[in-house]
């Protein structure tokens, strides 16, 4: 069989990162595979750029402004509303004419509009999509806050500067009502057991065929480390108890670091005058660490996944306090090295962590039990046995072969 992967990027945030990882798990398990992107940011020879870098700024730019200028309530919505208002026609690119199988992931960013995302469910050919987000199913929004507006129509979006029956949100729900309405032959692949169950209960993909499938992870890249050699090379505290926290975007309101500050100083009150070290990586233009009540070693943005499984080795908890996400890269990454993760019971994390077994799931929004979470995890008597226990939970259902397989019988009962 032939796929063709269509994703925004292939590399820099979750679902590039996701879908490269499926990519490399389909090759190595024999099958065609090819990643259509609109913009390329790696050496990978199975990925092909469609459009470009001139007509994709332009779409990007003709996608941001008005939803900017005319809707945006503020700046903390910026890129969290989609109206896929401005894109590419990708029809006649070899990677399309010549798939088999056509698997869309994230497509936003002025990539593919919900004209172009049209185009291709009317040529014919099976299409899955994976799920990274809410988008597919929402009036613009990539994750809701709580709101199931979905449920229906949209309208009267919070996101919105105007909100109001009729609004963008309502329209773009209507928009991609047309557009599935070409759509024959569309599977829905949600990476979380949450997604999928979100995803059936909302108006526009509630009928579609719908599983779920996790992500894939090289877990020969991310596996536990020498723990004293990696906090010497990345000069952090061989002797303190070491939590990490990390995201894309550390200011992003989804990332639930106000829960964290709140989490630490109550960590600390408990704690007292125990040897504990925070590490932070990833961008960060106006957080202040010196808020936090422990040293704090931050690392900026880390890249190269070798360093990431470094990273994630050299410390005794991962903290994600994530308010909404699907099934985060970082939490099965840190698992995968070993490293046991104390984060709140929302969303696709349930399928991640197995409470007090290989991390703590927290009461949603309670930085209390976060607090004794983090605490449980750092003081434990089991150390060995937590880290063994998240290492064992990758191994035994995300690995590159395990999540081929099912992508690969879902291909075959579609064709």
């Amino acid at each position: 069989m032939k796929v063709t992967l269509i994703n925004t990027a292939d590399a820099g945030g979750g679902a590039p990162a996701a879908c490269m990882r499926l990519l490399k798990a389909l090759v190595q398990n024999g099958v065609d595979v090819t990643m259509a992107v609109q913009q390329r940011l790696t050496t990978e020879q199975r990925v092909t750029t469609t459009t470009g870098k001139r007509i994709a700024k332009a779409n990007f730019l003709l996608e941001r402004l008005p939803f900017i200028a005319f809707e945006e309530r503020d700046k903390s919505v910026r890129f969290a509303f989609s109206p896929a208002n401005s894109g590419s026609n990708i029809l006649d690119h070899p990677a399309i004419q010549e798939a088999e199988i056509l698997h869309l992931h994230w497509t936003n960013s002025g990539y593919l509009s919900i004209k172009n995302l049209q185009q291709l469910l009317q040529l014919g050919k099976p299409v899955v999509w994976t799920l990274h987000d809410m988008w597919a199913f929402t009036g613009g929004c990539h994750y809701s806050n709580g709101c199931d507006h979905f449920v229906n129509q949209c309208g009267n979006c919070w996101m919105l500067r105007r909100p109001k029956t009729n609004d963008l949100s309502h329209k773009v729900w209507q928009r991609k009502f047309a557009m599935l309405q070409s759509a024959q032959n569309l599977t829905i692949v949600s990476c979380s057991n949450w997604l999928g169950n979100v995803s059936r209960g909302s108006g526009l993909l509630g009928s579609r065929p719908t599983v779920a499938i996790p992500n894939p992870i090289d877990v020969d890249t991310f596996s536990p480390k020498d723990k004293i050699a990696v906090r010497k090379k990345w000069g952090i505290d061989t002797d303190a108890n070491i939590i990490l926290f990390g995201a894309a975007n550390i200011n992003d309101r989804r990332k639930g670091i106000i829960y964290l500050v709140e989490a630490l100083h109550l960590l600390k009150q408990q704690t007292g005058d125990a040897p504990v070290q925070m590490v932070i990586f990833g961008k960060n233009k106006h957080f202040d660490t010196a808020t936090l009540p422990f040293k704090v070693k931050e690392l900026s943005i880390i890249n190269a996944e070798s360093d990431l499984a470094e990273i994630y080795s050299a410390a005794d908890v991962f903290v994600s306090p994530s308010l909404e996400d699907n099934l985060p890269n970082m939490i099965m990454e840190s698992l995968a090295c070993g490293t046991p993760v104390a984060a709140f019971n929302s969303g696709g994390i349930p399928d991640l962590i197995d409470h007090q077994q290989n991390g703590y799931l927290a009461e949603y929004k309670s930085a209390a039990d976060l607090a004794a979470g983090i605490r449980h995890l750092l003081f434990s008597e089991d150390n060995v046995g937590l880290s063994i226990s998240a290492r064992q939970k990758v191994l035994e259902n995300f690995t590159n072969n395990k999540v081929a397989k099912q992508y690969i019988d879902l291909y075959n009962s579609i064709l």
